[in-house]
């Protein structure tokens, strides 16, 4: 077995003995019972001796050992390690020790060792002991060659016959297949070729890979989404995209840090779902015996805090949206909301370019990002310009001059409506729910968004489409909001906040109404009106999709592409009840 300083011996290595017998057992149970225990283990034993012949020396000779695996189809190279598997419980010996104390991070040997010249060996000093995922094993003759990754790194570790001192070199380097994790102890060197190696004396079998990993990686999109686990393993370049995510999501943290902000969290069951127009996921309490709402937004609980005293607070979260599942869509997403006392919208447009410029610029090291809209990263990417300032579009007026007509003035009123229906029909525009404010939306979509290439902010929105929002300073009918583009997708909302109780009390009326025919009007919340009465001071909220960010960062144009566990349809059709279908 392997030394103790390669693996602590696990609970089933008792486990496996044969129980002590009750001393009522008479001598022919105990026979029978010894007698079946050995029938099992030699059973045991031939299926393991399928599992871990050796290779061939033919095959050795000429680097063989690199295929072999591939050579078994997976249904049975599943069967076999199985077999070993069991093999390997029944001899006492677990093939899932608890601990094995590594030396030394792939990155830490690397920094270390990796100034070594070629040839060198380092044989003086204490063993380093390495643990990692196999992904390439070679064989030259009495030679064994493995890749061990982790943490996105790659180290050779190298096996000879005259200088393993493992239970035993054969057993263990058939044994040892692509995609188990191992645990190698050995001498740190140079291969004559210089690539920094493990001259490993001894090995450990950590978790073995009971699946045949796909060689080549994976390309179907529904086996990489359902199994990232496994698209992580065999894709190298997906790993590269989350720590994008994860650096994206720690710079802006820190971004907010840097200026006062306070980073809290607020509920995510919410008794009223308040905050945007959407469409909400419903739960239910049995100890209150009545709904509640997964939150579609926490900017209500935020401005709470703002008139709490709390003049700069930010929340990073989830956010839960009962709507449908396209590119740049799903269920469940990340933002980062931020509320901003004694601000108003303009103070938000200036931060906005300063914070996504300097993030651009220090994740990427241009202002500039190449992105590829249709997907293939071969052709000719388009090129999204970060620098400061940002494109301002006014809304009403780049409309009207672009559809070479005059808007009246309150979009809110019977003509309102009217005159968006007849626009968006000369336009082929339909919405789904057809209101002024959806109309104008799908308007907006069609003449605006679609030019917004680099980031530019679209500003002062109508009073129907903005409930949340406080009145333009200058045009009673307009609020002082933006939404930002870039490649033609939203990615921020923003404005200075309403907060005159009896007009946001009147606006959620409005929205109340509007539920007739829009089921993602917003409801009337009352505790956020008696909370504004206390007094809310001028203020600015913001609101950033993360998912999306990220989708630019890493030129991504599927949502699936940047979330770890995105929503999937059920396999096999329609969703049944008791029937998990996320994965």
């Amino acid at each position: 077995d392997y030394p103790r300083a390669m693996a602590e011996p696990s609970s089933s290595a008792s486990a496996a003995a044969p129980a002590a017998a009750p001393a009522a057992m008479s001598k022919s149970a105990l026979k029978k019972l010894e007698k079946e225990r050995q029938r099992q283990l030699k059973a045991a034993e031939k299926a393991a001796a399928r599992a871990a012949a050796p290779t061939p020396a033919g095959d050795a000779k000429k680097g063989g050992a690199a295929a072999e695996d591939e050579e078994v189809d997976a249904v049975k190279f599943k069967e076999l390690r199985e077999g070993w598997v069991a093999a390997r419980k029944a001899s006492g010996r677990s093939p899932y020790p608890h601990k094995f104390q590594v030396t030394h991070s792939q990155r830490a040997f690397i920094d270390e060792f990796s100034s070594l010249e070629a040839g060198a060996r380092l044989d003086g000093v204490q063993p380093a002991r390495l643990a990692g995922r196999v992904m390439l094993k070679r064989s030259f003759g009495a030679l064994r060659f493995y890749d061990l990754w982790a943490d996105g790194l790659k180290v050779q570790v190298m096996c000879a016959a005259d200088t393993y001192t493992g239970s035993s070199f054969e057993e263990d380097m058939a044994a040892f297949k692509k995609g188990d994790i191992l645990g190698f102890e050995g001498v740190p060197g140079k291969s004559k070729k210089g690539e920094l190696s493990l001259f490993a004396s001894s090995g450990c079998m950590l978790s073995p890979c009971l699946h045949l990993l796909p060689p080549g990686g994976i390309k179907d999109k529904e086996i990489r989404f359902r199994q990232r686990y496994l698209d992580l393993i065999v894709n190298r370049g997906v790993r590269d995209v989350f720590l994008m995510r994860t650096r994206a999501i720690n710079y802006l943290r820190r971004f907010l840090d840097m200026h006062s902000f306070i980073e809290v969290e607020t509920p995510i069951l919410n008794m009223v779902p308040g905050g945007a127009t959407a469409r909400p996921f419903e739960s239910f309490h049995n100890e209150l015996q009545r709904k509640l709402y997964m939150r579609i937004a926490p900017e209500l609980y935020l401005k709470m805090l703002v008139v709490g005293g709390l003049d700069r607070v930010y929340e990073i979260g989830r956010l839960f949206r009962n709507e449908g599942i396209d590119l740049t869509h799903n269920p469940e997403f990340t933002t980062c909301e931020f509320y901003w006392a004694y601000a108003d919208y303009h103070d938000l447009m200036a931060f906005t370019e300063e914070l996504l410029s300097s993030m651009v610029l220090e994740l990427t090291g241009s202002y500039k990002l190449a992105i590829h809209p249709d997907g293939d990263k071969e052709g000719e990417p388009r090129v999204v310009d970060f620098s400061p300032p940002f494109a301002r579009l006014p809304m009403i007026k780049t409309l009207e001059e672009r559809l070479g007509v005059k808007f009246p003035e309150d979009l809110g009123q019977p003509g309102g409506m009217e005159f968006l229906t007849d626009l968006c029909k000369k336009k082929g525009i339909e919405a789904d729910q057809p209101t002024p404010a959806k109309l104008l939306d799908k308007l907006v979509g069609e003449v605006m968004e679609v030019t917004c290439l680099n980031p530019t902010f679209i500003t002062d929105h109508p009073v129907i489409m903005s409930p949340l929002a406080k009145n333009h300073r200058e045009d009673p009918n307009l609020t002082e909001r933006f939404e930002l583009f870039v490649n033609t997708k939203e990615l921020c909302n923003a404005y200075t906040e309403l907060n005159d109780p009896v007009v946001q009390r009147e606006r959620f009326m409005e929205q109340q109404k509007a539920k007739k025919v829009d089921d993602e009007a917003m409801f009337v919340d009352e505790d956020f009106c008696t909370a504004l009465e206390y007094g809310l001071p001028p203020t600015a909220g913001w609101g950033m999709g993360i998912d999306r960010l990220c989708m630019m960062l890493t030129d991504s144009m599927n949502i699936k592409e940047v979330l770890l566990f995105p929503a999937m349809k059920p396999v096999g059709g329609d969703a049944e009840e008791g029937v998990d279908g996320g994965a």
